[in-house]
């Protein structure tokens, strides 16, 4: 049998590539389910729930077009669907007409949903430092967060221009 490395038409890792592309898929795979249990433990809302209330509170008005918000919350518009139906669930989010973007119809933070990003957002926070933020040098942060900038654009065009889009604290 032959060694498929031996494949001259496949670009392969190199044997010092392969720790690093290790380490970013351990990264991308125990961050995020990190992230999620403090949220549901400490709130009863998922990751990306959050991202959906943290999105809506980011808007001048408090509402965003579904098909707009999909991509900023980092998620299909189905996925976003459902989050938004159990958010509604809740009391924390409303849909309704989004008339001066045309016919289409945008999530609306209520005034409780408000209330629970308030008081979830500390411990979230505090989340965040613990496993980046604060084990991270500012220079490695900044690297970090360029770098993510950069393969975001290349897996999520979309995903990237919200990013450019949304508003800086």
């Amino acid at each position: 049998m032959t060694d498929p490395s031996d494949d001259p038409e496949v670009p392969w890792l190199a044997p010092e590539q392969i720790k690093d592309w290790v380490s970013v898929m351990a990264l991308v795979s125990t961050l995020p389910s990190a992230l999620d249990a403090q949220l549901k433990r400490d709130a009863g809302l998922n990751l990306f729930e959050y991202h959906v209330l943290v999105h809506l509170e980011a808007s001048p008005t408090g509402m965003v077009p579904m098909s707009d918000l999909a991509p900023l919350a980092q998620g299909s518009v189905s996925r976003l669907s459902h989050a938004v139906g159990r958010l509604e669930r809740a009391g924390l989010v409303r849909r309704e007409a989004c008339n001066e973007v045309g016919r289409r119809t945008g999530a609306l933070l209520t005034d409780a949903g408000r209330e629970k990003l308030e008081s979830t957002a500390p411990g979230h926070v505090r989340e965040v430092r613990r496993l980046v933020v604060d084990v991270l040098e500012p220079s490695q942060l900044e690297a970090f967060g360029e770098i993510a900038r950069t393969v975001v654009a290349a897996t999520s065009p979309e995903v990237a221009a919200a990013i450019e889009r949304a508003p800086s604290p």
